[in-house]
């Protein structure tokens, strides 16, 4: 791997994911599909300094204006972070996924991680399989994807962990997903989100297959290599507490 980052490389990639035609979706012009933007409506720079509302589906001008303003933001990025900052949630993975050759270690962790956290369905992005986002993380060492506390209760835990997933109905069939958590109350709240009757997974996985910790959105997540998950059972009922009586 790289040890210092392309940035004229990563700048290309960025213009070549701008270049791409924006999809429609059922709430077009509103909502769209794009790297750059989840609107087909957005705001443009005039040329007074000012503002004024562009449409990016219906008037070839407005797209060619908002093509040239979010360029001029990947030709001013400083770091390949700068780059990544302008990509829309659901296109992060694919931006890492072409942007790794051009990539240090140190900034793959850093943009990984923050894409990781960012996604709500990172286990079933469409850009990446599981064998790749596998490969990705462990391309990149521990240190490069934590911060130093969340290293440190990485290089505390046994060397055989118990962790859980909650799923439901929606990922119901994606138990064997790089996503668990070292927290049980966190699994059974991920079970039973959106009201549904969802079920938690207990498994044992050896630290050496566990890639990263995250705590940043309290959730104790621990990223895994899936094909290395051991003793994947339902997992007991919770006991409850004992309720006092006067």
């Amino acid at each position: 791997m790289r040890k210092e980052t392309d940035l004229s490389g990563i700048k290309a990639l960025g213009h070549a994911m701008l270049n791409t035609d924006i999809r429609l979706t059922a709430h077009s012009p509103m909502v769209v599909s794009h790297p750059f933007t989840s609107s087909g409506i957005t705001g443009l720079r005039d040329s007074d300094g000012g503002f004024i509302i562009g449409n990016l589906l219906d008037n070839p001008d407005d797209l060619s204006k908002w093509r040239n303003q979010v360029g001029a933001l990947i030709d001013d990025a400083e770091s390949a972070y700068d780059v990544f900052n302008l990509i829309n949630k659901p296109y992060m993975l694919a931006f890492i996924k072409y942007g790794k050759p051009y990539l240090s270690e140190q900034d793959l962790g850093q943009i990984l991680s923050c894409a990781w956290i960012l996604n709500e369905t990172p286990n079933k992005d469409p850009n990446m399989s599981k064998r790749e986002l596998v490969s990705t993380f462990k391309a990149v060492s521990p240190e490069y994807l934590m911060d130093e506390e969340e290293l440190q209760q990485y290089r505390e835990l046994d060397d055989t962990v118990t962790i859980y997933r909650g799923v439901t109905s929606y990922n119901a069939d994606n138990v064997k997903a790089l996503s668990w958590t070292l927290s049980r109350e966190t699994a059974e709240w991920f079970a039973h989100r959106f009201d549904e009757d969802g079920t938690v997974y207990e498994a044992k996985i050896d630290k050496k297959h566990i890639c990263a910790l995250f705590t940043g959105r309290n959730e104790s997540e621990v990223i895994v290599d899936p094909k290395q998950l051991k003793d994947i059972i339902i997992a007991p009922e919770m006991e409850q507490e004992p309720t006092m009586t006067m």
